[in-house]
């Protein structure tokens, strides 16, 4: 039995549902895992516990660094245009509509909210942001930790802090589901594009496994099965990646490194 986990934001649970069904269609039984926290989802994948799961980009490459066995499968291509056919995807900073900030330049001292500290979209690319511009973590007067993207959007919009970066794919499916507390959001800064986060699998599991399931989800918008699936993740197709796609991500941790928030 292969075991998936999410360890993106929850409100895209149901894909890995999804997915492992599809999967157990195509004959690989499966049993999802959403249980614990981000860290123990990812803890139980560096140990081998979990076989396959969709992670951020970060936690990949240091996953990678520090020599845990995964291989990696392939990525979303989200359907919007914004992102050109293409496995990437953006953060972006936003405040509240009736917010007084305009650039990100104007953020000087305001309050910030971060998802998790693991978190490329939420954290690492911010103080990337901050390091290409000789800034720290002095430039905001409050830094707090909320848990989740969601949980950022909940504190800016009862006014508890000023302003976030949320994972653009996770703001587009709250809108999806429920449009009005995205609509009370201004968008002041777009960061990106960044290789979207992928899907990985434990180096346990058997080459000949790792190659069904690529071409399963890399053939899944082939399928009406599989393309409703996509569809209701706002998802176009799955692409093929490779190792080397993430270095990108690494260039902006090794730039992100001595800065902090």
């Amino acid at each position: 039995m292969l075991t998936l986990t999410n360890s993106q934001a929850s409100i895209h649970d149901f894909l890995i549902h999804d997915v492992a069904e599809y999967l157990a269609r195509n004959g690989i039984t499966t049993q999802v895992v959403t249980t614990g926290t981000w860290d123990e989802r990812n803890a139980t994948l560096d140990a081998s516990e979990i076989d396959m799961g969709w992670i951020c980009g970060a936690p990949y490459v240091n996953k990678i660094a520090r020599g845990v066995p995964l291989k990696i499968l392939a990525a979303p291509v989200m359907a919007h245009p914004r992102y050109e056919n293409r496995p990437v995807y953006f953060s972006i900073v936003v405040v509240r509509a009736d917010a007084q900030y305009k650039t990100f330049a104007n953020l000087r001292g305001a309050r910030w909210a971060y998802n998790e500290k693991n978190s490329h979209s939420g954290f690492h690319v911010v103080r990337y942001f901050l390091a290409t511009r000789n800034l720290n973590g002095n430039f905001f007067r409050r830094v707090v930790e909320s848990g989740a993207h969601q949980y950022s959007v909940e504190l800016i919009l009862c006014g508890d802090v000023d302003a976030a970066a949320i994972d653009r794919t996770v703001l587009e499916m709250m809108s999806a589901n429920e449009p009005s507390p995205v609509s009370r959001l201004r968008v002041i800064e777009t960061i990106g594009p960044g290789p979207m986060p992928p899907f990985v699998i434990g180096g346990h599991v058997s080459e000949g496994i790792r190659l069904y399931i690529q071409h399963a989800l890399v053939t899944m918008h082939k399928k009406v099965d599989g393309a409703e699936i996509l569809a209701r993740a706002r998802i176009a197709r799955v692409a093929n990646i490779r190792d080397a796609d993430y270095d990108r991500i690494r260039e902006m941790l090794r730039i992100a490194k001595a800065t902090r928030l």
